[in-house]
């Protein structure tokens, strides 16, 4: 198995990383435009890491804006290989109160203004998503978590909305009947895409509100998500530093990403052409560029 390496994609709240070494801010050139900022480079007790906020420095790019191709891409350039996505997120559950943090093991993608693929063009390729998170790196979140004795829940779906607009009351209250347990607007095309990349994928979501379904608690907007997001920030930050430190300990053998693009590209090796090859060098040279 080729070298591992970390990259930590953050959410709101999380716009820039504190108390690591050898820190630059490259920008990286993608076939797919420019990324939502500069990649942070870094390193922690010795590991070599690579950090982007989805959002940009100072919050500029709404969700349906976030460029995840160019994002995903950016990474893989990097040498990216394992990658952990830290969210805020509403709570869709009684129990999972502000502040708590959750694991997600699946996803409902309600997105509709998206590109969800790095093959749109000449060659077709169809990725499994049973299992859209790694195994190995949710073990690993959560022996974190228990660590720094923050408030968790291993497991749990997050649906994905559009946005930038919260819920209205029918809608939060259809996903609850669905027994979705989360509710945000940045994971997906992103899981999606790490998985056509080929790069291990694990989101740790942090709980801000209750939505808008919960009787006893405010409607969600800004101004409690961002207080909630004040406190998180600290823990968030505990939290990426200690799977630095560890998550190369967590097998990932038999992870659903790794290799999985050998039976995914179902179109005519006759038919790819020269163009789209180059175009996907970076995510798929290792099955295209196969004699």
């Amino acid at each position: 198995m080729k070298k591992r390496k970390l990259g930590i994609i953050g959410g709101s709240g999380l716009y820039k990383m504190e108390g690591f070494d050898k820190t630059k801010w490259k920008k990286v050139k993608t076939t797919w435009g420019e990324a939502s900022d500069a990649l942070l480079l870094a390193e922690y007790k010795g590991e070599e890491i690579c950090f982007i906020p989805r959002h940009s420095r100072g919050h500029k790019i709404n969700p349906t804006n976030i460029n995840f191709r160019a994002n995903i891409d950016a990474m893989k350039q990097q040498g990216v290989t394992d990658i952990i996505s830290v969210s805020a997120v509403g709570s869709l559950k009684e129990n999972l109160s502000p502040g708590t943090f959750v694991i997600v093991d699946q996803f409902i993608d309600r997105t509709f203004s998206r590109v969800k693929t790095f093959f749109d063009d000449e060659i077709v390729a169809h990725v499994s998503m049973a299992k859209p998170t790694s195994p190995g790196l949710s073990n690993c979140c959560e022996a974190v978590l228990k660590k720094l004795k923050i408030e968790y829940q291993k497991g749990g779906t997050y649906i994905v909305m559009e946005g930038p607009q919260f819920s209205t009351l029918a809608e939060s209250n259809l996903y609850r009947s669905w027994n979705a347990d989360v509710i945000g607007m940045t994971n997906m095309p992103e899981a999606k895409l790490a998985r056509e990349a080929e790069i291990r994928y694990s989101t740790v979501a942090m709980v801000t509100d209750y939505d808008c379904w919960h009787p006893d608690h405010e409607e969600v907007d800004v101004s409690i998500v961002i207080k909630t997001l004040m406190k998180n920030a600290a823990n968030a930050q505990n939290m990426v530093k200690e799977i630095i430190k560890t998550f190369k300990d967590y097998s990932v053998e038999k992870d659903p990403a790794n290799d999985c693009l050998d039976v995914a590209i179902i179109t005519d090796p006759k038919l790819r052409t020269k163009k789209t090859i180059n175009k996907l060098k970076n995510i798929a040279g290792r099955v295209l560029n196969k004699k």
